[in-house]
């Protein structure tokens, strides 16, 4: 009996060893393979944009949603927008709380005014994070860690997903190839206000948040288009975002947060990943970018499709979800779709 239960678990674990190497997943194992991952529960969750593509002054509060109001005048205290996007992300874990910075941006006094409104205490952090290495998500990195020198903690962790530094592209329908402005390591390291970690595997943030380390490809449809290139030695290569870090929050009774930031592996394979890498199946929120603008319509509605089957309670698809898609949410599932502005704090 021992031997036939034996030669039953080695099949089912060849079996799906095979389909984690057809997902795409070649390099190793990830969160997938191994024991899930037990993040504890926030009594408060708190997700603050700091900025994203679209502001709205005057919308209402929407479900979880609260909008922010300038405290002065309408002009003083409006806030920047653009196409980049920042967090401020807090938790309250045994009635401790807990701050981070999850993305950083373009506009470094765009991003600055929207800290100084959103009051964002800078001596509260306890770690800095960076979900890719694309301009919207960073350019404002260098300039903002200068002007909060006196700020930041000293030696704050800033954790980066793995090979974060290789550089990466963007190449044109004639066939050029454009730099996106990736960060340089040493750069960084020269300011010597922050610890690089770099990370590979599903990784503490702060308590209650967590990175989700590799996300695999387990959908057929969603897949990186060719435009987006890297550099290997002098070649340029097809751009795999192996190293592209969301963050996974457990709200306390209603299930998990997910934070995205632009979801270049597929907004459900990212999803999917958190589940898999805590055992948990409620999803409470999914917030951020989707990374579905100029996508073909059949790919948007598979995309919607499999969100709905996953049953979140709010649906805030930002920044790069593109207005088809965020267009497609709204009309799909109303009960559950928040429209994000610039400002807006997600209260969980």
């Amino acid at each position: 009996m021992d031997n036939e239960m034996d030669r039953r678990e080695f099949i089912k674990r060849t079996a799906a060893t095979g389909a984690l190497f057809l997902a795409g997943d070649r390099d190793g194992p990830s969160a997938r393979t191994r024991d899930t991952i037990k993040i504890p529960e926030a009594d408060k969750i708190v997700i603050t944009f700091i900025t994203d593509n679209y502001y709205d002054q005057i919308r209402p509060d929407d479900k979880i949603a609260k909008r922010h109001r300038p405290p002065r005048s309408v002009l003083d205290g409006a806030l920047h927008a653009e196409h980049g996007l920042a967090y401020h992300v807090e938790t309250v874990v045994a009635g401790q709380p807990h701050s981070f910075l999850f993305d950083f941006a373009t506009d470094v006094q765009g991003v600055k005014k929207n800290l100084d409104l959103l009051e964002i205490d800078f001596k509260a952090l306890q770690a800095l994070a960076l979900s890719h290495d694309h301009f919207d998500h960073q350019a404002s990195l260098l300039e903002l860690l200068k002007a909060k020198r006196d700020e930041i903690p000293k030696g704050i962790p800033f954790y980066v997903g793995e090979r974060f530094f290789q550089g990466t592209y963007w190449r044109t329908p004639d066939g050029h190839v454009v730099d996106l402005l990736g960060l340089n390591k040493e750069d960084i390291e020269r300011l010597a206000s922050v610890r690089i970690v770099e990370i590979r595997d599903p990784t503490s943030i702060i308590p209650g948040a967590f990175s989700t380390g590799r996300i695999e490809q387990v959908t057929e449809y969603e897949r990186i288009p060719p435009v987006f290139v890297a550099k290997k030695g002098d070649q340029f290569v097809q751009e795999d975002f192996i190293g592209e870090q969301a963050i996974v929050l457990n709200a306390k009774g209603k299930g998990l947060v997910l934070l995205s930031g632009c979801a270049h592996r597929g907004i459900v394979n990212t999803v999917k990943q958190a589940q898999a890498m805590t055992g948990m199946e409620r999803v409470h929120a999914i917030i951020g970018g989707f990374h579905l603008t100029g996508a073909k319509p059949e790919v948007i509605q598979r995309t919607i499709a499999d969100i709905k089957a996953i049953r979140p309670d709010y649906v805030v698809p930002a920044h790069c979800t593109g207005f088809e898609a965020i267009a497609a949410f709204a009309r799909e599932m109303p009960d559950q779709f928040i429209l994000n502005t610039a400002g807006t704090r997600y209260i969980m």
